[in-house]
């Protein structure tokens, strides 16, 4: 019989250099009360100074707008420590997946990241505050 992990402290911790690469994106944003928008597109990790460079480009598609280009970039740390492109910090990876958070005055960001299915892997934002109310599930899947 096979031995299936089912607990997150079974997984082994991720570490930064597996990152590296690319993975198709696909994200779904829902809003409380906005139209829901899809992200589809491409995530790529690559080397930058002591770390890695995160960059994503695609297209974000919005119901009833045009599909409009979108990218953005953070660079991720040795210890998996992520950061704004202009290098504030944003959030610690769980390196073993779980939960983290990012409190942006007035507004709280809170993230799962899901690695039981790594390489492909799962982060799911839900975003509160007084003008914003909603959900992002990204799905990374590696490319060949």
């Amino acid at each position: 019989m096979a031995n299936h992990k089912t607990h997150r402290d079974d997984w082994p911790d991720r570490t930064l250099p597996e990152f590296e690469g690319s993975f198709r994106l696909v994200r779904n944003i829902t809003h409380a009360e906005a139209a829901p928008a899809t992200f589809t597109g491409t995530a790529t990790w690559s080397p930058e100074k002591d770390g890695l460079g995160y960059f994503e480009t695609g297209m974000l598609a919005i119901r009833g707008h045009q599909p409009m280009a979108s990218e953005r970039r953070y660079f991720w740390g040795p210890d998996l420590k992520v950061y704004f492109e202009d290098g504030r910090f944003f959030h610690q990876v769980p390196a073993s997946g779980g939960s983290t958070s990012h409190w942006c005055d007035p507004d709280r960001y809170t993230a799962t990241y899901h690695f039981n299915g790594w390489p492909n892997f799962q982060v799911v934002w839900q975003v509160k505050g007084p003008n914003k109310d909603y959900r992002m599930v990204s799905d990374y899947t590696r490319m060949a």
